[in-house]
């Protein structure tokens, strides 16, 4: 993950030069690798890069070949090399960055461009002969954006990765929404991504479920998110979401590495990239971009012996135990890391610092990850593929067991895709940018959320006696459903194991931590409505546990009053329960024995 910050329509851009520069470096843990700016007009454009794609030449702002036009990036073009092969007029690329496209694409389809992309990012783009700015984020939002004003400056408008970069200089900042596009013409945003399935939650597909469709449009995901350049890895908790990236993930990795030694033995050089060089090639051709093709072919050099897989929980936690056995049946380079009930403690303010939320469930997951990640980033990965977004497709959290009928079912669904931004995505991404990890999320991909999100919800539902939550993800990769003679992907009991939601599952010891010093540091008297009302009077939104006021004070330490805007509260539905812990929801460890295929 790259950082961005810019500022269009400054009234002395000159002198807020410095300034922007250094609103910038507060995302500088987010693209250690190099740093770029660029002005035109009253507009500023900074970047910090984490290069992935393009490692040699996609340092940003990226300019056109006239320098008319610059774009600062954040994020990833999967579908850069189809774009590149589909445009209506040549296009003299200077670098071999994956966002590079973007530019031509802005030429040719103004602000739709963003319709045409296939990926995760959030960028701003400015075009100096009309003195314009285009910003755009993706569809779910699985990069962070913001969008800021200030009063002091009332013409001008504010874009940037995260909070900190905005509040110093701007007094009202929103979430930039996903699926939007704002232009500077029209000062509005306006969204792009309108597929019905979002535009009409309460209109109930029927779809009829085609478990091939489904396995094999996520394996297309999977293998365009391993398109990299430099080492990359699987974040592997042992349950299904993360376990099913880590088995396609591993099966392209080794299909690579096949393809990769034949070329070389073909060749007769020690490697495909040293013929080119001893040839005098200086630019790559489109087919030798990193990348997939419009056959899903996936083109990147794997850069190492074996897949690393990352795991994290306190020592015998649930998850440590299922992701080693994952890693073990995969054959993936596993690493198992393990923090004590303290580390996490003690690692709370920083967390919440780069997390930029108070949001108890978002908190607790984010604590182990950020540990996690700096790991990662010590053994030389900057990329990985994690498990975000089934929960909230297939309604794989424990409380959809109370869902009524399908049609709430479906509703909630899209309510829970719709606010990922505010909550798991905010989560993958901040945890691991903190460090300079990339974190790409498959189940999240345009192609699979059209296919997922368009099944008759009956087929998701969990009150049937035989279907434990997300039945259908699971039945789609079981050998009951793959042609004669496959490997499986994962072994039966992993793949048919109870939903286990990440904070609960690095060890339940630490959810129990955070509530027990939670109560040595709030008193009952803090928790009084009155009480926080006098005590806190910009606050509106009050916290119902002592957990909850521990992290909002944590926030507002870092950050002022009105960036609680920008927080939402992740809590569960259907439930009395106030506590989002999955283990609060009465179904867990219910037992399904003999339920994993119906009408056995």
């Amino acid at each position: 993950m790259c950082g961005i910050f810019a500022c269009h329509h400054h009234p002395d851009v000159q002198k807020f030069r410095s300034t922007a520069i250094r609103m910038g470096k507060q995302v500088k843990h987010r693209g250690p690798d190099w740093s770029g700016n660029h002005t035109a007009n009253n507009t500023i454009l900074v970047h910090e890069r984490l290069s992935i794609v393009g490692v040699d030449t996609g340092s940003q702002p990226l300019l056109s070949p006239d320098g008319d036009i610059s774009l600062a990036v954040n994020g990833e073009i999967y579908n850069h090399r189809i774009l590149r092969n589909h445009l209506s007029k040549p296009y003299p690329f200077k670098t071999h960055s994956d966002c590079e496209v973007i530019i031509p694409l802005y030429q040719e389809h103004g602000t739709d461009a963003p319709k045409f992309l296939d990926g995760m990012f959030s960028w701003v783009l400015h075009d100096k002969k009309q003195d314009r700015i285009i910003a755009a984020r993706d569809p779910i939002g699985i990069t962070t954006f913001y969008m800021g004003r200030s009063s002091e400056t009332p013409g001008a408008v504010y874009f940037a990765s995260e909070l900190k970069c905005l509040h110093p200089v701007c007094d009202d900042i929103q979430a930039f929404p996903p699926g939007h596009v704002y232009d500077s013409k029209t000062d509005s945003l306006t969204r792009y991504f309108t597929p019905k399935w979002l535009m009409e939650p309460t209109n109930i597909p029927t779809n009829k479920l085609d478990l091939k469709v489904l396995r094999e449009t996520f394996e297309r995901s999977v293998r365009k998110r391993l398109m990299a350049e430099v080492p990359y890895g699987v974040l592997l908790s042992g349950g299904l979401d993360s376990s099913l990236v880590a088995s396609i993930a591993q099966r392209e990795t080794l299909r690579l590495q096949r393809e990769y030694a034949k070329q070389i033995r073909e060749s007769g050089v020690s490697s495909p990239q040293e013929n080119g060089a001893a040839n005098g090639a200086t630019q790559r051709d489109s087919d030798e971009l990193a990348g997939i093709d419009e056959e899903y072919h996936l083109n990147s050099v794997p850069v190492l012996s074996q897949l690393n897989s990352f795991s994290i929980g306190l020592p015998g936690s649930p998850d440590g135990k299922a992701a080693a056995e994952v890693a073990r049946f995969l054959g993936t380079k596993h690493h198992s890391l393990t923090f004590t009930i303290q580390e996490g403690l003690d690692a709370l303010f920083d967390v919440i610092y780069h997390l930029e939320t108070y949001d108890v469930t978002t908190i607790r997951a984010s604590t182990p990850m950020f540990l996690l990640s700096r790991k990662i980033k010590a053994m030389g990965v900057k990329m990985v593929l994690s498990g975000e977004g089934a929960d909230e497709i297939f309604g794989g959290y424990l409380y959809f067991h109370n869902a009524p009928d399908s049609k709430a079912f479906h509703e909630e669904t899209v309510r829970r895709v719709k606010n990922l931004h505010l909550a798991d995505c905010l989560r993958a991404n901040k945890s691991t940018s903190a460090w300079g990890v990339e974190a790409r999320v498959p189940f999240l991909d345009k192609e699979f959320l059209e296919v997922a999100m368009n099944i008759d919800p009956t087929e998701k539902l969990i009150n049937k006696p035989s279907r434990i939550e997300k039945y259908i993800l699971r039945k789609a990769f079981d050998p009951t459903s793959l042609p004669p003679g496959s490997k499986p992907y994962l072994p039966e009991h992993i793949l048919w194991r109870q939903k286990e939601q990440f904070s609960d599952g690095v060890g339940y010891g630490w959810i129990d931590g955070l509530k027990d010093e939670a109560a040595k540091l709030i008193s009952d008297k803090q928790m009084e409505l009155e009480e926080m009302k006098r005590e806190h009077p910009t606050w509106e939104d009050f916290p119902d546990s002592k957990e909850g006021y521990w992290y909002r004070c944590m926030f507002d330490e870092h950050f002022p009053p009105y960036c609680a805007s920008t927080v939402m509260r992740w809590t569960p539905t259907w439930s009395k329960v106030t506590d989002p812990s999955g283990r609060a929801i009465g179904v867990h460890d219910a037992a399904y024995e003999g339920g994993k295929k119906e009408g056995e």
